[in-house]
């Protein structure tokens, strides 16, 4: 993003982890002079505060409270960042401008959801930027990553474990499998990769493999594909001794503290596009 496109001021919608403060720095060192966060209760850190110029927290499902808030001080770029655990995302406590976006909405999934929240936006002059933007740097390219590199039988579970998350992703399901020697483990659902990392583990027996993808059509505003210090820890606890990610839409969060633990616990982070195999 050059400097004359360079937004004065970011709305943050903050969820959970690490990402918002990633975020929040990297918007700093790219020049961003203001930062206006929005904040969820029960979900963001509160260490999170120090992050930004201006913090106020909601519910979620406080929509219109929340736009009223970012247009107060002059948001008109904004960025949604770090994760609403699904329990709350579907526990609304809806106000009437969130009330009447849901009464346009068929399909009530994560991708639905936040698709009608920027449709939202869009009509008080609030763009939602990609939440990748101003973190280029954590979006590693195709090649070994982290760990110990793949032996070749793990190489052929990698391109397996690919084509098999591009197919459960394209329908909707999930976006992480769990492989081990030509056989699916685990398939994530609705309960998140850390409960597919710890199922398909303990099948595994100490050689699965996690590979985790993006959509076919990703929508880079609000859902992006992280792994973080808490994915490693998560994958050493179950057995899981690789990790593979699609190159170029895959953000490491936390990324020093991730090669770190790649090295102490032996597990091989690689990134992969679809198209390569190897």
């Amino acid at each position: 993003m050059s400097h004359d496109t360079l937004p004065q001021v970011v709305g943050i919608i903050a969820g959970n982890g690490i990402y918002p403060g990633t975020f929040a720095r990297a918007a700093r060192k790219a020049g961003v002079p203001r930062l206006i966060a929005a904040a969820f209760n029960n979900e963001t850190e509160a260490s999170f505060s120090s992050e930004v110029d201006e913090i106020d927290w909601f519910r979620v499902g406080q929509l219109g409270k929340m736009i009223k808030y970012f247009t107060k001080h002059g948001v008109t770029d904004a960025v949604m960042v770090g994760q609403i655990a699904p329990r709350n995302l579907f526990d609304l406590r809806p106000d009437m401008r969130t009330l009447k976006m849901l009464s346009k909405v068929k399909e009530r999934n994560a991708e639905t959801l936040f698709g009608a929240i920027a449709d939202e936006l869009k009509l008080d002059g609030i763009t939602l930027m990609p939440a990748t933007t101003f973190l280029d740097d954590l979006l590693p390219e195709s090649g070994h990553v982290g760990g110990p590199k793949l032996t070749d039988r793990q190489e052929d579970d990698a391109t397996y474990g690919m084509k098999i998350a591009k197919e459960v992703s394209r329908l909707d399901i999930g976006q992480t499998v769990v492989v081990k020697k030509g056989t699916v483990l685990a398939v994530e659902a609705f309960e998140g990769t850390n409960e597919a990392i710890k199922r398909g583990g303990a099948l595994g027996k100490g050689e699965a493999m996690m590979v985790k993808v993006s959509k076919p059509n990703q929508d880079f505003r609000f859902d992006v594909p992280c792994v973080g210090p808490a994915t490693i820890e998560t994958a050493s606890e179950a057995g899981v001794s690789a990790i593979v990610v699609e190159a170029g839409c895959t953000l490491i969060l936390g990324k020093e503290e991730v090669l770190n633990l790649c090295k102490a616990k032996k597990i091989s982070l690689v990134a992969r596009s679809e198209a390569n195999s190897g």
